[in-house]
């Protein structure tokens, strides 16, 4: 059989879609609504993720706000006092003699509860007598590491002219009982990551009695207050 070329080369017809009706006004408008709904329910369900994950955040903020970020108000304590000297006092003509100093140290301690350290700055504790002050400590600057107490020793040089002075020091004297109070205040702040702070001023009132024939600690009361 014969094949000429013209038939051999002829293309083929081009593919052709078929011909679709058009849209009719409700499927039209069914597609866009469809559309929509699509659309509104993406965006609600972004949403509700998004608010979700806030609210998780929120959650886990507070929790930690109230337990491991909480910051706690130290706590100072005046463990014990010694007089250094008062075994030379017994009457009050003694005091004008040789004796011009007494040396008063109190056993302090600082403790610290929170997850981060407390400094504090350079401060000093007055001792009084019957409402003035008989001697000054200097207390230095240092860090109370978290969950963890420092222990101060303040040592007080008592001017014992400013007692024996006192009108009140010869009836002190024949009771046999010496009573002082001291002023300590500490300044210092904690600080969690860097976000967390708070400023913290401790302060500490005592009262104290010694027996003036044994030297020892009769009675002491100690007030304290925290302001931020």
């Amino acid at each position: 059989m014969f094949i000429s070329m013209d038939d051999q080369e002829k293309p083929l017809a081009p593919a052709t879609k078929p011909d679709l009706p058009p849209l009719t006004v409700d499927e039209a408008l069914s597609t866009e609504l469809r559309n929509r709904h699509k659309g509104f329910r993406n965006r609600t369900l972004c949403c509700g993720i998004t608010a979700a994950t806030i609210l998780i955040i929120s959650v886990v903020m507070l929790v930690l706000g109230f337990t491991i970020f909480h910051i706690k108000n130290p706590k100072i304590t005046m463990n014990s006092v010694s007089i250094i000297g008062l075994d030379r006092v017994n009457s009050p003509s003694q005091l004008t003699g040789n004796l011009t100093n007494l040396t008063v140290v109190a056993d302090v301690s600082v403790k610290n509860s929170n997850v981060a350290a407390f400094r504090f700055e350079r401060s000093n504790s007055s001792l009084l007598y019957h409402d003035t002050v008989v001697g000054v400590a200097d207390i230095p600057g240092g860090v109370a590491k978290a969950r963890r107490t420092v222990r101060l020793n303040v040592t007080f040089e008592v001017a014992v002219a400013e007692i024996a002075g006192n009108e009140r020091f010869g009836r002190d004297l024949a009771a046999g009982m010496l009573p002082v109070e001291s002023y300590t205040r500490i300044d210092g702040r904690v600080k969690i990551l860097s976000f967390i702070k708070k400023k913290v001023t401790v302060t500490m009132n005592c009262s104290i009695a010694v027996n003036v024939t044994s030297r020892e600690i009769v009675n002491q009361g100690c007030k304290k207050h925290v302001s931020i």
